[in-house]
């Protein structure tokens, strides 16, 4: 669908009844070294993109975005690669969404700044094409009137192209449940969308 559609372990690692020979050690996964600078290269779109997604709201992004890597620059060295550094990362994204969403309510701000004014702040123009900001407008519109487990789940695998698998690693959820929400997310907003379709052939 477009938009429309990271401590090495320690050499005495126990767990309860279960003794690890030297050998069971030497087999174990190397903790994964990732650098910040990288991370931010490569990710920022993707931290951007759902902070928004998330309802994070157009005047509160940079903020956000803010938040959200100081997080990963704090927590970096715990990653232990065992998950994808997406779904790392989208833990930290959807706890810092909440936070702001929650600030945001308690300073009872009512008024949206519109998509198409927010500029990436590295200097690009994400939405210069109008059909691209109706389409954008439009997929915010759909997202924020979904239960929020339905539309993390649309999000992770549906726009971010995530399989089930990753998916569930980012919300700790099993196949089944991952599988379930996101076909009724799906019809939801094939629901939505056709609201808006009629609405928008209406004289």
């Amino acid at each position: 669908m477009t938009e429309i559609g990271a401590a090495a372990m320690a050499p005495s690692a126990e767990v309860p009844g279960l003794m690890l020979s030297t050998d069971d050690e030497a087999a174990l996964p190397a903790p994964v070294a990732l650098q910040f600078d990288a991370v931010y290269a490569e990710h920022f779109d993707f931290v951007w993109r759902n902070l928004r997604r998330l309802g994070v709201r157009d005047g509160e992004l940079r903020d956000a975005a803010q938040d959200a890597f100081l997080v990963v620059h704090r927590r970096l060295a715990t990653f232990d690669g065992i998950g994808s550094v997406r779904a790392w990362l989208y833990s930290i994204v959807r706890r810092v969404a909440s936070d702001s969403r929650r600030s945001r309510r308690r300073k009872e701000l009512v008024e949206p700044a519109p998509a198409e004014s927010i500029a990436d702040p590295r200097g690009r123009e994400p939405e210069r094409d109008a059909m691209q900001q109706h389409a954008l407008r439009q997929l915010l519109q759909l997202l924020a009137q979904l239960d929020e487990d339905k539309r993390e789940v649309l999000i992770l695998c549906d726009l971010e192209e995530m399989s089930a698998k990753e998916a569930g690693e980012s919300l700790g959820l099993n196949l089944n449940t991952v599988y379930s929400r996101l076909r009724a997310a799906r019809q939801e907003l094939r629901l939505g969308l056709e609201h808006l379709q009629r609405v928008g052939r209406q004289p």
